[in-house]
């Protein structure tokens, strides 16, 4: 019944395969440098070669396979132009699709969760699904009140999948990480792993899109489809058109790219101050670029599209002020309230102590986006910050294996990287700065009372009052005496 592919041995297999092909490659690369070709060569080579397997497999897998791969897939930029490029088309199709479910398995999941009398709740519905992701499949349908829907249908079996092929992933994370330089894959499969029975449960799903499509119904910027109908393994919302960002991405115009880049980093920090809930799932494929109300109007009033609300982090409070108040402090160079700061967070282990300065320098050209007034995000930027921190012989490398990253911050720190990655596959240039000013708590410092500012101000407003009042000098002297007292 189940697509995943049917048999659970296949998939362990395929899988399994991975970590034999990294150890015969990497036989094939010693023999090449004892042959004499030189080590840089031979391991970019290397790289390629595996790189090449994995997104094979991962893009004929659903299930936590796929699930790896779009999450993997978003730090491409970080990878040298000349490995990135073959495979490149390989990770957009990972964002964007997979191989379909049986029609017949779709009809039998439908009969389950939404009655045998399913087809009487839709005017029409396409077998054929418009789109196919790590646990489902949507389908375009016509609701019986008329509305245009997209139908998401989970693969059966899917919790299973996830599960396994995460569990197996885990198992060699290590031999993966030479793909995304300074990058740790094994937290990234933890947490992907401990998330599985949030994206599976489609009731959470649905609510957290209904808060998003509530806020930001009249919201002139992003647009998220309502949802119309739920039950387990069956989500129905609103059908959204759009451009794709994988589409913008490659051959999006520059006003296109600028335009998505800003919404991106809009709806990323604007959300949790607006919904409670931050959108954990940043990858091309989850997001559209929508004309505004005129067709032929400027860039400037294209609109993001959001889709896929199965992961967020939620946060009641809006992101930590944390966040704010140490990139802010960050930036104006204050090395040792920065530190503190980051000792008291968790950031630093009570048993490791660390240069306050050296901390800031490892931290300014990360937050170099921040600093301007506009800042334009490049893969070659992207590939810079990589190798700055995931190169051995860097200090930075150094410094950064001595840091911590507290629980509560993980998710945080994956989507804002992730973000960050589409960023740069866009190229947009963002006004990020005045995002971070408007939502981020703690980037604006809290402005002074007058009074705090300066403690005289009020000894010389109540003179200027005195003297319009036309009190005497004698009884001016007293009141500045007693104020001064």
């Amino acid at each position: 019944m189940s697509d995943l592919p049917r048999k659970a041995v296949t998939r362990t297999a395929k899988l399994a395969a991975l970590p034999l092909g990294f150890a015969g490659r990497a036989t094939w690369g010693l023999g090449k440098r004892i042959g004499g070709r030189s080590a840089e060569l031979v391991g970019r080579e290397l790289q390629q070669r595996t790189a090449e397997q994995l997104f094979k497999v991962l893009g004929e897998l659903k299930g936590g396979a796929m699930k790896f791969g779009q999450a993997l897939s978003v730090f491409e930029s970080a990878l040298p132009e000349e490995i990135a490029g073959p495979y490149r088309a390989a990770l957009t199709k990972l964002q964007e699709a997979a191989p379909p479910m049986p029609t017949s398995t779709v009809h039998s999941v439908l009969a389950e969760r939404l009655g045998d009398d399913w087809r009487t709740l839709f005017e029409e519905f396409e077998d054929k699904p418009a789109a196919a992701a790590s646990i489902g499949q949507v389908h375009r349908a016509v609701w019986h009140d008329g509305r245009e829907v997209a139908v998401k249908v989970q693969y059966p079996g899917a919790g299973q999948a996830l599960l396994s092929d995460l569990a197996q992933l885990s198992r060699f994370a290590r031999l993966l990480g030479p793909l995304i330089p300074g990058m740790d894959i094994k937290p990234l499969i933890t947490e992907l792993r401990d998330r599985v029975s949030e994206e599976l449960d489609y009731a959470l799903e649905a609510e957290a899109q209904r808060a998003h499509a509530e806020e930001f119904a009249e919201d002139p910027d992003v647009v998220v489809p309502a949802v119309v109908h739920q039950s387990d393994q069956v989500l129905v919302t609103e059908w959204m058109e759009g451009v794709p960002l994988s589409e913008v991405i490659k051959d999006g115009t520059e006003e296109q790219r600028d335009r998505a880049g800003q919404l991106l980093a809009r709806f990323l920090f604007s959300g949790p101050a607006r919904t409670g809930l931050l959108h954990a799932d940043p990858h091309p494929g989850n997001f559209r670029l929508l004309p505004g109300d005129d067709p032929d109007g400027p860039a400037g009033q294209w609109r993001l599209g959001v889709l896929d609300f199965g992961t967020v982090d939620r946060l009641p409070e809006g992101l930590p002020p944390t966040i704010g108040t140490s990139l802010r402090m960050t930036l104006d160079g204050e090395a040792d309230a920065v530190y503190q700061l980051l000792c008291e967070e968790g950031f630093v282990k009570e048993t490791i102590e660390l240069d306050p300065d050296a901390v800031l320098d490892y931290l300014l050209p990360i937050i170099e986006p921040a600093q301007a007034e506009e800042f334009t995000f490049t893969r070659d930027w992207m590939r810079r910050q990589a190798t700055r921190v995931g190169d051995p012989r860097s200090p930075a490398y150094q410094l950064g294996k001595r840091l911590n990253l507290p629980p509560a911050y993980l998710l945080i720190h994956r989507v804002t990287l992730s973000t960050i990655g589409v960023l740069c596959q866009l190229g947009a240039t963002v006004r990020l700065r005045d995002e971070l000013e408007a939502w981020l708590p703690g980037f604006v410092a809290e402005e002074a009372t007058a009074e705090e500012a300066d403690p005289g101000a009020d000894i010389e407003a109540d003179l200027d009052g005195n003297l319009d009042g036309g009190l005497d000098a004698e009884t001016i002297a007293e009141t500045a005496g007693d104020s001064r007292a």
